[in-house]
């Protein structure tokens, strides 16, 4: 996810926009934009959306699959724990499955 708020902010400089601008054509304060651009808060599609159609570029142009964004690698990690958990029968709640 760090690579998805590096890539808009180096776009968005590139552009000369500010981060007051882009804030107010997506409808937020300059500080949600701000964390979304230091990676403090994840980026859904809406977002992506929104962010690509003000810069005037493709949503991959951000953030493509190929940067794993929103993993930073730790896919793998929790598959093993999962895989773990089920067998030392430790139950697992529904919303991490």
């Amino acid at each position: 996810m760090k690579v998805c708020g590096q890539n808009i902010r180096k776009i968005r400089r590139s552009k000369d926009f500010t981060q007051e601008y882009m804030a107010f054509e997506m409808g937020i304060s300059q500080k949600a934009y701000s964390d979304i651009e230091n990676s403090k808060v994840k980026i859904n599609l809406e977002i992506l959306t929104k962010i690509s159609d003000i810069l005037e570029i493709k949503p991959s142009d951000i953030c493509s699959i190929s940067h794993k964004c929103g993993t930073d690698g730790n896919d793998d990690k929790y598959q093993g724990l999962l895989e773990y958990m089920k067998k030392n029968n430790i139950s697992v709640p529904k919303e991490f499955l």
